[in-house]
């Protein structure tokens, strides 16, 4: 089995900093983020494994290379512009080959792994196995309705869902994704969705099952979600990294990368890259923050990063 990780996307919600740094690149608790998803793969003994990048290729391979830092293999698949997840797995074909494979949405964090699903998917024959979680509010996600483990219908962002089991990142796929890749049209986003891709093979007779989730799943695409997702990682305490300078008082959810400089009254619930020199007359809350910054008064729910300038 081989993996597919897409990570190709520019992680506009955490501007300025995703202008400095790519956003699959960015640390959680002092690792970056596609790190946790080269150990999950690991995990189910997933080592061959494509990445699906875009604009962020260069800084991708700088820091990746070929991924034996990371204990795996890389292949750099390059998707040439932004048209869904079904978009950047389709150039991924010659890669794939006739092999199965584990679909990764790279800014994805899990609580636990994944072997019982990947022996589902094995064991069942399926055409393809998804990862689905009963969540709060399903209108946000792809919604699966289902008749015991089988999935009857895919919804994309339902106004009014019929289920609460949203599609939770991680698909298991067998070759007749490729079948169905080529009849896809644009949704009314004007992508190419995932979501439409499976619901195909479920017209065509294909068997397509539901793995249930239940530990904790987190996207790391907002400041609030970024910082939760930290948290979790950290247990709720703090990491601070090696050659790091603390003026001031260090509360809970805090991460310091290595070789930073912090100045403040106090700092809770927040992240400081590596290399950061950030100095606050105030407190730093609920923040994210790289390279040099200086503030009069309190960084509260900010995102900054010194070294960019529109």
């Amino acid at each position: 089995m081989k993996g597919l990780v897409l990570a190709a996307g520019k992680g506009s919600r955490l501007y300025p900093l995703t202008h400095i740094i790519a956003k699959p690149l960015l640390p959680l608790a002092n690792k970056p983020t596609l790190a946790y998803a080269f150990e999950r793969l690991k995990e189910i003994d997933v080592y061959e494994i494509g990445l699906v990048v875009g604009d962020n290729e260069q800084s991708m391979r700088e820091v990746l290379k070929d991924g034996s830092d990371f204990g795996v293999s890389l292949t750099y698949i390059r998707q040439p512009e932004p048209k869904g997840l079904a978009h950047a797995v389709s150039f991924a074909k010659d890669f794939i080959g006739d092999s199965n494979f584990v679909l990764y949405l790279g800014d994805a964090i899990y609580g636990s792994g994944f072997i019982e699903l990947k022996n589902q998917f094995l064991d069942s024959g399926c055409s393809n196995l998804n990862l689905v979680k009963e969540v709060q509010d399903p209108s946000r996600f792809g919604v699966a309705n289902v008749n015991g483990d089988k999935i009857v219908k895919l919804v994309e962002k339902p106004k009014v869902p019929e289920s609460n089991l949203a599609m939770a990142g991680l698909y298991f796929f067998r070759s007749e994704i490729w079948n169905v890749l080529p009849k896809l049209q644009p949704s009314s986003r004007g992508e190419f969705e995932i979501t439409d891709a499976i619901q195909l093979l479920i017209d065509e007779g294909n068997l397509v099952l539901a793995g249930r989730y239940e530990d904790e799943w987190f996207d790391t695409g907002t400041l609030d979600s970024f910082l939760e997702t930290s948290s979790f990682l950290v247990n709720g305490s703090q990491v601070i990294g090696s050659d790091v300078v603390v003026e001031g008082h260090v509360g809970d959810h805090v991460v310091i990368g290595d070789g930073a400089f912090v100045r403040c009254n106090s700092i809770s619930d927040s992240v400081i890259l590596p290399g950061a020199r950030v100095v606050s007359n105030g407190d730093i809350i609920h923040s994210i923050i790289g390279g040099s910054v200086t503030s009069d008064g309190t960084i509260e729910a900010a995102i900054l990063h010194g070294d960019w300038s529109a």
